[in-house]
């Protein structure tokens, strides 16, 4: 891949289900956040929804998408993602984790899951910059910030980094009705912004221990992991950060954080 003149952000976003392009706030909010961002060479999603070990690499050309829900009208199975693949990224990925010891495979017929479509189609909607999605192959935040440094390098090459999770994830606890998010949502989203702020990363690694209501906030991590793989490829930059989006969408938190 050819050098590119700057380095790109990286990007922790809370990325919603199929329904976030009925969102009367949420698909503006994505829209004019890539609108503020270099133009991307390439994008890397990370999301929430692959886990796959060893580290594995998706389709490098235009494969379907991975409707990866149940359930839901069927206008949701008929969205359509068709960005260009990302083969000289793919082969960059594979080069760079393979000599720094990270076993690498390829997944060649894996297309993009809601994590990594759902808002790219907001946020990108010509689907005109190639793509490329990874796994993430292992939940441990401190291998996942690693990962996050080996990929680094890859911001100045014009790639654009993106942890795609949920910053509360608790699906089944959204039993609160009416205008107020449940308590457990408000105070993680609280503390996870101020340990943010503070560049405490030490609390954020050892968030299930260190959080208010952490164990109800992720109950299982894997939309919060996301994160640390943007904040090792954002390291050098964290004083840098700041919530681009927040608030909540159907109690759960949507912060969404650049860095760079």
């Amino acid at each position: 891949m050819s050098a590119f003149d700057g380095r790109m952000p990286a990007l922790y976003l809370s990325h919603g289900a199929p329904p976030l392009a009925d969102d009367p706030v949420w698909p503006g909010q994505l829209a004019a956040w890539s609108a503020e961002l270099p133009r991307p060479r390439a994008i890397l999603m990370i999301s929430a929804h692959w886990e796959e070990a060893p580290l594995a690499i998706g389709a490098t050309q235009r494969v379907p998408l991975v409707y990866d829900f149940w359930g839901f009208p069927d206008h949701y199975y008929r969205v359509r993602y068709d960005a260009p693949g990302a083969p000289e990224l793919a082969e960059r990925i594979r080069g760079t984790l393979r000599t720094a010891g990270t076993p690498v495979q390829d997944i060649p017929d894996r297309g993009l899951d809601h994590g990594a479509y759902v808002p790219l189609v907001e946020m990108y909607p010509e689907a005109d910059i190639p793509v490329l999605q990874v796994s993430m192959p292992t939940l441990d935040p401190r291998k996942l910030m690693e990962i996050g440094r080996k990929l680094a390098p890859l911001r100045d090459e014009g790639v654009l980094i993106v942890g795609s999770g949920f910053f509360t994830h608790n699906l089944a606890a959204l039993r609160e009705t009416g205008s107020r998010p449940p308590s457990w949502s408000a105070e993680f989203d609280d503390w996870g912004q101020r340990a943010l702020e503070a560049q405490d990363i030490d609390a954020l690694l050892d968030f299930e221990h260190t959080s208010p209501a952490g164990q109800l906030a992720h109950p299982r991590t894997e939309h919060f992991a996301p994160l640390f793989v943007t904040l090792g490829a954002a390291e050098s930059e964290l004083g840098s950060q700041r919530s681009v989006i927040d608030g909540f969408w159907m109690g759960l938190a949507k912060r969404s954080v650049q860095f760079g």
